[in-house]
């Protein structure tokens, strides 16, 4: 019995031990088809897709941006296509030998030499293109097109450079290209199709992006979409063939509303003075004429410059990069004379009848201190009209002292000053309209009458840059509100509705524009000796902006010894009267007499538009 009852036992631990064994290899039965299950099923094409991977490269193809034109339809920034001279390093057996044989007949430079024996062995290990030269001449690329059958591996292949045939005039309205910062290459591949993979560079300096200018605030539009190769490799990733090819669209062409023409006036007008020019389309608000100098090569800038040469452009005392046409801060001295005298006429301080008698200076009735006028002796009896033409700045000494400095600062922003007037310029400057919370907080001191009797003058505290000058110039023209400026044709109208003149009538800007006139055209104008350099009427005002206050001409003429001292001459003009289409502001450092030096380039550029 007891041998039966240990044979019973140890076969039902048998049997328990069995069925253990059976559920566990069940167990790992059923695991194998599940995962089975999940990689012929369940996640078939997630694994399909990363087998795919393994087995293909995709790589973006860098889009060709967008031409600029002028607003006759003429090239002002392009394309232009340079040829390289691209090896195939996986078939190149012994690359020191490959750049001798390529030295008898190109000259590579010891730099070019240096790059390809640094890039040489990656290229080579994942059958990658490499560049031996870059931009070749017409007589290189014929001298390899006769040896190309000595060189299998090797080939000239089509790059483009940004180009334009007009790179020193037009160099602050257009700006140029370089290399994109770290954020913005990080913008720039977001919009690829494969973000993280390698690109086929369709420019010589690979990837690029707007710095200044339209190239800079149109960077999106001009850039264009990338395209897409996808090539088959083998384990080690080494390209085998392409498999598809998606080509990439050419960024937007933009079409702007500046004038070859103008801006080629201006360079020869100004004659490599330091200053600007502006010009703008009074019935669009379209900016035909946005010129600075001195100015800088686009093209070099855009296509490779020496550190060297980058460090001369930045220490150079005449400020080549700053675009004065958009950021230089200047007094408008006499051209605000104008507004104020639509002031004094909105506010009922004065009429066209009503008349002071100038001796030639001002006395501030709290402290005695005296604000002279330009012309010793003063000009007698004048009025409104008489003060624009003859520059009376006794008139409007007068005038800002008695207005309200709250009120005719909101006055004069209504014509631009102090903010922003274009829409889509690059890096604009507000200028600056003071005022008495203003002073308090930057100078910490509290506003005097005589604060307000320097800007009656346009001088003080108060600057404005020359677009802002051109847009007030283009108001006065306009008899009141105009399109903010653009430097793009469209026809979307931005009319400033917050501008009103209510009590500033038809007849009163009929006087105002003859007046304007008169400045030319009359015996008495400060600008008549612009009369014979035109044959169209054109209305106008000078300014002299003093850089010093100084009691006395005498005072003046040691400083102006330092033409850096010496005053600004600035001159807005619109034209052809009765029924005027440009208006223009020129602004040229220390050139003195408004009249006299900006004016004949306000003329100038005012004949070419009109022509």
């Amino acid at each position: 019995m007891i041998d039966l009852q240990e044979r019973f036992i140890e076969r039902r631990s048998f049997i328990y031990r069995l069925f253990i064994v059976y559920f566990m290899f069940g167990g790992l039965f059923l695991l194998v088809l599940y995962q089975i299950f999940q990689l012929q099923v369940a996640n078939y094409s997630e694994y399909e897709i990363a087998a795919l991977e393994n087995k293909t490269h995709e790589m973006n193809i860098q889009p060709i941006r967008g031409v600029i034109y002028d607003r006759d339809g003429k090239i002002l920034v392009n394309n232009i296509p340079t040829f390289n001279l691209i090896s195939i390093p996986n078939k190149v057996d012994d690359p020191e030998n490959f750049i001798n044989n390529i030295k008898n007949f190109i000259d590579i430079t010891s730099a070019e030499e240096n790059i390809f024996y640094e890039k040489f062995k990656r290229k080579a290990r994942y059958n990658r293109e490499l560049v031996v030269k870059t931009d070749l001449n017409k007589q290189q690329i014929a001298s390899f097109q006769v040896r190309k059958h000595n060189f299998p591996n090797l080939f000239v292949e089509k790059r483009y450079s940004r180009h334009s045939d007009y790179p020193n005039i037009l160099s602050h309205a257009l700006g140029y290209i370089g290399s994109p910062s770290d954020m913005e290459l990080a913008n720039i591949l977001s919009e690829a199709i494969h973000p993280r993979q390698e690109t086929i560079f369709s420019y010589a300096n690979g990837f690029i992006s707007g710095k200044s200018g339209i190239e800079k605030t149109f960077d999106d539009s001009l850039r264009g979409d990338f395209g897409e190769k996808i090539y088959e490799v083998d384990a080690r990733g080494k390209l085998l063939k392409e498999i598809s090819h998606i080509e990439p669209s050419e960024g937007k062409n933009i079409f702007t509303s500046l004038d070859l023409g103008s801006h080629i006036t201006a360079n020869n007008a100004l004659e490599g003075r330091m200053g600007a020019v502006v010009a703008v389309e009074i019935d669009t608000g379209a900016i035909v004429t946005l010129f600075s100098s001195p100015s800088y090569s686009i093209n070099s800038l855009s296509n490779g410059i020496s550190n060297n040469q980058f460090d001369a452009l930045i220490k150079d005392p005449k400020k080549p990069f700053f675009n004065r046409a958009l950021k230089g801060r200047y007094p408008p001295a006499s051209t605000i004379k104008p507004a104020l005298g639509i002031f004094g006429v909105q506010n009922k301080l004065i009429d066209w009848d009503f008349s002071i008698d100038d001796p030639g200076f001002f006395t501030l009735p709290e402290d005695g201190r005296v604000y002279r006028g330009w012309k010793k002796g003063g000009h007698g009896k004048v009025d409104l009209d008489k003060a624009l033409i003859v520059s009376s700045n006794t008139f409007f000494f007068s005038l800002a002292y008695r207005s309200n400095i709250d009120d005719l600062a909101e006055h004069l922003s209504k014509f631009g000053f102090g903010k922003k007037v274009c829409l889509d310029c690059f890096d604009e400057d507000e200028g600056l309209i003071p005022n008495p919370q203003w002073k308090r907080n930057k100078l910490n001191s509290g506003w005097s009458r005589g604060d307000t009797v320097n800007l009656g003058v346009g001088q003080g505290y108060m600057v404005a840059t020359p677009i802002q000058l051109a847009y007030y110039s283009s108001i006065l023209a306009n008899k009141g509100p105009i399109n903010e400026l653009s430097l793009i044709q469209n026809t979307t109208d931005n009319i400033n509705s917050s501008m009103h003149f209510d009590n500033f009538q038809s007849s009163d800007w009929t006087q105002l524009h003859k007046a304007m006139t008169d400045v030319i055209d009359s015996p008495a104008g400060t600008s008549r000796r612009l009369k014979d350099l035109k044959s169209f009427q054109v209305a106008a005002k000078s300014g002299t902006a003093e850089l010093v206050s100084l009691d006395s001409k005498e005072d003046y003429l040691l400083i102006r010894e330092n033409e850096t001292q010496r005053d600004h001459a600035i001159m807005i003009a619109f034209g052809p009267m009765p029924k005027p289409r440009y208006a223009v502001s020129v602004v040229i450092e220390n050139g003195e007499s408004g009249g006299a030096v900006a004016g004949p380039v306000a003329i100038a550029v005012l004949k070419e538009l009109i022509k």
